[in-house]
């Protein structure tokens, strides 16, 4: 009688323990299905920087004699790096979680594509809530700006507003998400724009 009750108990923990499985992996596949109901924008660019020269001492008239000398030689070396940290808002307008396992992005830079890059970093994004994503961004702007001048490059690096966004960068974005050992990236990338009220979200190919 003893061996019938511990056998009982036994299966029904098992039992108990495939069902939370099942609970948890129904849970995980409604939360990454649910990421293509986020919408993501662009909410600002922060320490941008030209040849180690900050934008703002462009975009507030303060270039000292010292960044303009920076500017020159890299633009003479034909390496002129470029460096700036974009962050992506990702908005869930839904009662239900979403998750996110990588993004990818790709950066252009007056129309042409610059560079590349990947986060692999898991987000949550809660319900009704909006999470902020930080992309590091590095690229070189010699080989664009070679053939157009030194004025085009002051021109591009005073292009930065106050916040940092620029209409001559460019950045778009593909969500990917896990079921299991599976990776499933979204068909298209995401221009991103900086967000005014409403979703700002467009489908691009890339």
């Amino acid at each position: 009688m003893k061996k019938i009750t511990l056998a009982l108990a036994m299966a029904g923990s098992i039992l108990l323990s495939s069902c939370d499985l099942m609970s948890q992996m129904a849970t995980q596949v409604v939360s990454v299905a649910n990421l293509a109901n986020c919408d993501f924008s662009l909410k600002n660019v922060s320490n941008v920087s030209v040849a180690g020269v900050n934008v703002k001492n462009l975009t507030q008239g303060n270039l000292s004699a010292t960044d303009v000398v920076k500017l020159v030689a890299a633009y003479q070396s034909k390496q002129v790096p470029l460096n700036l940290d974009v962050n992506v808002d990702v908005a869930n307008p839904t009662t239900t979680q979403a998750s996110m396992t990588a993004l990818d992005w790709i950066l252009a830079i007056d129309g042409t594509d610059m560079a590349n890059g990947v986060s692999s970093k898991n987000y949550t994004i809660k319900p009704s809530t909006t999470t902020t994503v930080p992309l590091p961004v590095s690229t070189d702007l010699g080989q664009l700006f070679s053939q157009k001048g030194l004025d085009a490059l002051k021109t591009f690096a005073s292009s930065f507003t106050s916040d940092g966004i620029s209409s001559k960068v460019g950045l778009r974005v593909r969500p990917s998400l896990s079921v299991g050992t599976q990776q499933f990236p979204f068909p298209n990338y995401i221009k991103l724009e900086k967000k005014t009220g409403s979703a700002s979200t467009a489908a691009a190919k890339s």
